[in-house]
């Protein structure tokens, strides 16, 4: 398969099972064969309690092996049945790419006494109490695996580890705690607190600058004059993200990346991980919380311990989560490898803002007797949707994705998507060059929980039977690894439907993709010109007939003499023209058969 046509797939979603491990490796030969080459695994590190997911982490080094917090499993699996997952994976030549979550720790054996100072949540730069101490839950000692005899690492974290928290066990009160020197206690505080409500004001105003800030991020956020001064000693990390002032801590017990000990150890952790567990990447969870100058180390020194074993770049993707483009450029350019030595690229967050920002639009527009505001007229425009989007700015450094488990429903960052748009939405993810494209396990499976959801865009086949379902979202992913090939051309003249086509190469097809969202916006925007019922687009050889291999229209596509089609609409939708005697089409409609999901006897087979 051709580098154009990787496609990740994000493996679980937000209630997903427990043993998600051994349903991984049952369905994989299914997802190889639907042209998934790497799968994102959740993080799989001991949790702070059985049933934790694994993002409140409290050892790194503890993959399902060890008896601690409850359970020697994790709630994904065993140790044993991770090593089954990786073989699983190397036959199919599948990369795993593991759920990394270094910022903080959690679930901490005993407590400590420690100077700290509240801090502001809204500005974490500025102090709003004394300091005092505080007995807060920062020794970890690792009992179970202690008990084996502290097997890969040796190291027990404690309160010099950290840099923050957010409770004292003393006063039994939440907050930020900023941890502190003790010899900077008696400082005086006239820099960094505010004792007045002059001082309230001037953190006030100073946050409305930071959220004004230009794009441009080679600028300071504000002048040096206007902003807090800082601590002597131990503090925030100050090359973070400046979401919050500064965006250093983020939950939990937050490591502090300036100690030695912490250094050493997370960089042995990850090269244990790509020399002994065979992982192949990192997504790096909340990566703008960590200082970005040791990120850069950290890939730098796992990345040559990736090469030495396999002679491979090492794989890296930040979850730098945030609607401006700005802010993800700043951490890619920080955290940037030389050519050859590790692929590092970046979520499309504003992409998937954008979908949802459409998907309201259409909502709203439908609403009967409800005059569309102004600002969804520019939005009800489907040639907007890359503006502003990493995948416009660094097309090679862009994960493309329509939902995952943070924005799934009921989740923190909910984001609101018409579920019937979504095909839509994975076509412009799917089908065209530009980035590598993540396909949610909710969407193609469906999610669990108090807001469960089915597939997206299945169907049940009344001719296979219950269990046998068509899933569109399926066949859009098999249309990208056997169709999506070959120079794009665009065909970006409607607002309301707009259209592309892949011309192939020498060795595989080629195809012509329509998206529609009907004539929504015409019926908005004065003097928008009337929408055809054909988009005419250049493909092919003249007598090549064209069908839309999803099943939407049913009449086919003739290439005239100048080899230009005209490829009938349907909207809100979308449809892939393929040729009918192109190869792989054999392989539609693509059934998957959800009854066996949970079996041990899951079939992998996709059938026509």
């Amino acid at each position: 398969m051709s580098a154009s046509n990787k496609m990740m797939l994000q493996s679980f979603e937000w209630h997903s099972e427990k043993a998600h491990y051994s349903r991984l490796a049952r369905i994989l030969p299914t997802l190889s064969r639907l042209g998934v080459t790497s799968i994102w695994l959740p993080p799989g590190c001991k949790a702070m309690n059985p049933n934790g997911a694994g993002y409140d982490v409290y050892d790194l080094w503890d993959l399902g092996e060890f008896d601690q917090k409850g359970a020697r499993r994790t709630h994904w699996g065993s140790r044993d049945e991770l090593d089954e997952l990786r073989q699983k994976s190397k036959e199919l030549e599948v990369d795993l790419i593991w759920d990394a979550v270094l910022s903080h720790k959690a679930g901490a054996d005993s407590t400590e006494e420690v100077w700290a100072v509240e801090v502001d949540r809204g500005d974490r730069r500025l102090e709003i109490a004394s300091p005092k101490q505080i007995e807060a839950w920062l020794r970890f000692d690792f009992p179970g695996r202690q008990h084996a005899g502290m097997p890969y690492s040796q190291m027990r974290w404690h309160s010099a580890h950290f840099n923050g928290t957010d409770w004292d066990h003393r006063e039994r009160g939440k907050a930020v705690f900023k941890l502190i020197d003790p010899d900077t206690r008696s400082k005086s505080q006239s820099a960094y607190s505010r004792p007045s409500a002059a001082r309230v004001l001037s953190a006030q105003r100073l946050r409305s600058l930071l959220r004004r800030r230009s794009s441009n991020i080679t600028r300071s956020p504000v002048n040096s004059s206007q902003q807090p001064h800082r601590r002597p000693g131990k503090g925030w990390a100050d090359d973070v993200d400046y979401e919050n002032g500064n965006a250093d801590y983020l939950m939990f017990s937050n490591v502090s990346w300036t100690h030695p000990e912490v250094r050493s150890d997370v960089i042995n952790w990850g090269k244990w991980m790509v020399e002994d567990i065979s992982i192949d990447g990192f997504r790096i969870d909340a990566a703008r919380h960590i200082s970005y100058s040791y990120m850069r180390e950290w890939i730098t020194a796992v990345a040559h311990s990736r090469h030495a074993k396999t002679g491979k770049e090492l794989f890296v993707l930040g979850e730098v989560w945030h609607g401006e483009v700005a802010r993800i450029l700043r951490w890619l350019d920080a955290v940037q490898q030389p050519p050859g030595h590790a692929q590092v690229l970046a979520f499309d967050a504003p992409l998937l803002y954008n979908f949802s920002h459409l998907s309201e639009a259409i909502t709203e527009s439908k609403k009967p007797g409800d005059v569309p505001r102004l600002p969804a007229i520019g939005v009800l425009d489907l040639r907007t949707l890359f503006r502003g989007t990493l995948i416009a700015s660094r097309p090679h450094q862009a994960v493309t994705m329509v939902t995952n488990h943070d924005t799934q429903p009921g989740r923190e960052f909910t984001t609101p998507m018409d579920r019937k748009l979504k095909p839509l939405f994975y076509a412009f993810i799917l089908l065209r060059r530009e980035g590598l494209p993540c396909v949610f396990w909710g969407d193609l499976f469906g999610t669990h929980g108090p807001l469960s959801e089915p597939p997206v865009g299945h169907s049940q086949s009344s001719k296979e039977g219950e269990n046998n379902q068509r899933n569109i979202l399926a066949e859009l992913m098999m249309c990208r690894k056997l169709f999506a090939h070959g120079l794009q051309r665009d065909y970006w003249d409607s607002p309301s439907c707009i259209g592309w086509t892949r011309t192939g190469d020498e060795m595989r097809p080629g195809c012509a993709v329509v998206v529609s969202i009907g004539n929504i916006a015409q019926a908005i925007q004065k003097g928008a010109r009337a929408q055809s019922n054909y988009k005419k687009m250049f493909l092919g050889k003249p007598g090549d007939v064209f069908y839309d291999i999803l099943g939407h229209i049913a009449e086919d596509v003739r290439i005239d003499e100048k080899g230009i089609g005209s490829f009938p609409l349907r909207g809100p939708g979308v449809s892939v023209f393929v040729g009918k005697d192109a190869p792989g089409v054999e392989d539609f409609p693509v059934l998957l058969d959800f009854g066996l999901l949970y079996s041990s006897t899951l079939s992998s087979r996709i059938s026509a």
